[in-house]
């Protein structure tokens, strides 16, 4: 089930993070593999780095959300067990 890249790819807006991150995930491994031509390979390089920003942006939102639901101030991420300080 392998996706080719084509020109309009880089139009089409990721629905979610997820899917995103798997695109991003996939165009990575191709790459990897030296499996894409040249303009292909920038294309694909294009594409991630819409992905990536698409991501960050998303990250971002979460951010603030969990901001608002934490007071405005974040709190350490600590694993299960760890006492807070």
């Amino acid at each position: 089930m392998s996706k080719k890249l084509t020109a309009d790819a880089t139009a089409a807006a990721p629905v979610s993070f997820e899917v995103a991150m798997a695109e991003l995930a996939q165009l990575v491994a191709q790459m990897e593999a030296g499996q894409l031509p040249l303009e292909a390979s920038v294309a694909a390089y294009a594409r991630g780095s819409e992905l990536v920003k698409f991501c960050a942006a998303q990250l971002e939102k979460v951010e603030s959300q969990v901001k608002v639901l934490e007071g405005d101030m974040l709190k350490p991420y600590t694993e299960a067990g760890e006492a807070e300080q």
